[in-house]
């Protein structure tokens, strides 16, 4: 699935992850979409809210001293509705979509303002019958493992 979304022609901005060492790695992902023309947004923790921030490249990202996650330093990105692709990370998923995040709510109070299609991305260990959820979770459309 991965190899079909670097194919797509109709993504101009798709939201990523910087992975952390027990997620999907997304790292080379980052860089062939960027250096494909595809404007590549990454989150950054700003005290309980995501925002957004364009890939520009390596040297152009920053440690992020509460979580320890690789930002970006580049120019902020508020215009969701831009958003074609959004790829997300998560501890567990359902085959149906359901998410399990790390606790923090970030993503809970992010994806609630995207309109585009949602993939969540797990190693195959991480797919669950089911998982608990709250009425503020947003299911994926989409889960590759």
């Amino acid at each position: 699935m991965l190899e079909e979304i670097k194919k797509k022609d109709d993504i101009r901005v798709i939201l990523l992850y910087n992975s952390l060492p027990d997620e999907v790695n997304t790292h080379s992902l980052i860089n062939e979409l960027h250096d494909k023309g595809i404007k590549v947004l990454l989150p950054t923790i700003v005290g309980e809210e995501l925002e957004l921030h364009e890939y520009v490249s390596a040297s152009e990202m920053t440690i992020s001293s509460s979580f320890n996650i690789q930002e970006s330093k580049g120019p902020l990105f508020d215009d969701y509705s831009k958003i074609d692709l959004a790829i997300i990370p998560g501890m567990g998923f359902t085959a149906d979509g359901k998410r399990l995040g790390r606790g923090k709510g970030f993503y809970d109070r992010l994806l609630p303002h995207l309109q585009c299609p949602l993939y969540g991305l797990a190693f195959p260990f991480q797919i669950f019958s089911d998982i608990p959820t709250e009425s503020h979770d947003v299911k994926m459309d989409y889960v590759i493992s």
